[in-house]
């Protein structure tokens, strides 16, 4: 199939998803923000708050916090937009989003853009070379996957964690495909372009970075912040949306739309800068770094999404409880105090844990999460007893599946050889006789030892066999 490229006169897209879809901080800025926020107003709606939480890092522009101080007395309307380049959003990309639930609860108006149009051109920020032209039905496959990953993470919001009395205000999503196709290039230039100077376009980190580069940047690439800061234009002027939200390595990009917006209306907006997300080694987390943890759960599973965060390190879980929870900080200090006293138990990483596959899976994806860790490290049987084929399969990605119709005469040692757990025959008795294979996790030293329905062949028709520490196969039997 042909790539995607817009007319060259008409931008034209035919999306039938939806209807409706940097400059370095100084130390300087950082002092103003700390302490301007300090005589903030303690007002629910005063989302300059999350700074205490190491949610917010820093305001553009800096030196208008207290015009922002005072916007926030009232509610406004803040948007994100995601670009969908793939299938699912990351853990990074949540954090973006926690700033707009936090908005939702404070009273704002939340609005999520999916980049239908912009995927198209790429934005060059923090990527050493051009990104790969995708073709229609991919963005057109993405951007569902990512509505139905933010509705779900909203969805489970309000239904498991928001306690308050007031009611949420519904989120909005939109695709910016649906405000380009109908525009004339020519026209959008016209009467856009000429706002924009190449001399202060060429000076955002985003561009300069490239241009010094062996790539270099595509012109389609050094015209991204035109788009973004027009999608920024277009919410101001539909929504009155004041406020953006996006990574710090966003801030080129954000403070061109804030640009246009002065230039065209003389109306003050804002953009709420947030860190960017680290690994534990200090590698950025996301997808061109190959470390990501999904928010889909064919990519990352319940079970993965709370084993990682399970196993944070004690110097990293408190950061991550103030940034990716809910819970009041008084409450994350007595966690932290509990932590402190028995690491070994991991109190502030089961704490962390729950909360963040509860907002990302919802309850089924906890009870998951949970029934897969009882498989690997507690008692086997119940929870292989509840689980499903597909949450097996999910757990052991890379172990063989086979389905094979039951035999009441078949042994522990005819098992081993139907799945090809061996790659020699001769090696299955001597191995079962000294204790290298499990069934249900339970080990079995009689080769000759015959599988009974409802004690190897439990009550799901699902037996799991492990060879060794770490070699698993799922069966699933077809019972006559």
């Amino acid at each position: 199939m042909a790539a995607f490229v817009p007319s060259p006169f008409r931008f034209s897209f035919s999306f039938r998803t939806l209807t409706s879809i940097g400059v370095k901080r100084t130390s300087r800025s950082k002092y103003r923000f700390e302490r301007l926020k300090r005589k903030c107003s303690t007002s629910s709606m005063n989302l300059l708050t999350l700074n205490k939480r190491g949610l917010v890092e820093n305001i553009f522009p800096d030196q208008r916090i207290p015009d922002l101080q005072k916007m926030l007395q009232t509610p406004q309307t803040l948007y994100c937009g995601f670009d969908p380049t793939a299938d699912s959003l990351h853990i990074g990309n949540l954090l973006s989003l926690m700033v707009l639930l936090h908005g939702q609860r404070a009273g704002h108006n939340p609005i999520v853009v999916l980049g239908g149009a912009t995927v198209l051109i790429g934005d060059p920020s923090g990527k050493t070379k051009e990104r790969p032209l995708l073709e229609a039905d991919d963005v057109e496959k993405n951007i569902i996957a990512l509505m139905e990953n933010v509705q779900r993470v909203t969805d489970n919001h309000s239904k498991f964690i928001y306690k308050g009395s007031k009611p949420l205000i519904d989120f909005r999503y939109l695709n910016n495909a649906d405000w380009y196709k109908n525009i004339n290039m020519v026209s959008f230039l016209s009467s856009f372009g000429r706002y924009f100077r190449v001399g202060e376009m060429i000076t955002k980190h985003s561009v300069k970075s490239r241009l010094n580069s062996k790539e270099g940047i595509t012109c389609t690439e050094f015209m991204y912040q035109i788009f973004q800061a027009y999608d920024w234009y277009h919410l101001f002027q539909k929504y009155n949306c004041t406020i953006q939200v996006g990574g710090n390595d966003q801030t080129g990009n954000i403070s061109a739309g804030f640009d246009l917006i002065d230039k065209i209306t003389k109306k003050h907006v804002f953009g709420l800068l947030i860190p960017l997300l680290l690994a534990p080694g200090g590698e950025k987390l996301g997808k061109s770094s190959g470390n990501s943890l999904w928010l889909d759960p064919k990519k990352s599973s319940p079970f993965e999404f709370y084993q990682y965060f399970f196993n944070l390190p004690d110097t990293e879980v408190e950061k991550y409880l103030k940034i990716f929870t809910f819970l009041p900080l008084t409450e994350i200090e007595s966690i932290m105090e509990k932590q402190n006293r028995s690491p070994e138990q991991r109190v502030a990483q089961k704490k962390l844990a729950e909360q963040m596959t509860l907002l990302v899976h919802g309850e089924s994806g906890i009870d998951s999460a949970l029934r897969c860790t009882e498989v690997l490290f507690g008692d086997a049987i119940p929870a292989l007893t509840a689980m499903s084929y597909t949450e097996l399969q999910q757990l052991f990605r890379s172990a063989p599946s086979t389905e094979i119709i039951y035999d009441p005469e078949i042994t522990v040692y005819d098992l081993c050889h139907r799945i090809k757990c061996f790659t020699k025959t001769e090696d299955i008795e001597r191995i079962i006789k000294s204790g290298g294979v499990y069934i249900n996790q339970q080990r079995i030293t009689e080769p000759n030892h015959v599988l009974r329905d409802g004690q190897h062949i439990l009550p799901n028709h699902i037996t799991l066999v492990r060879v060794g520490k770490k070699n698993f196969y799922v069966v699933r039997w077809h019972l006559r």
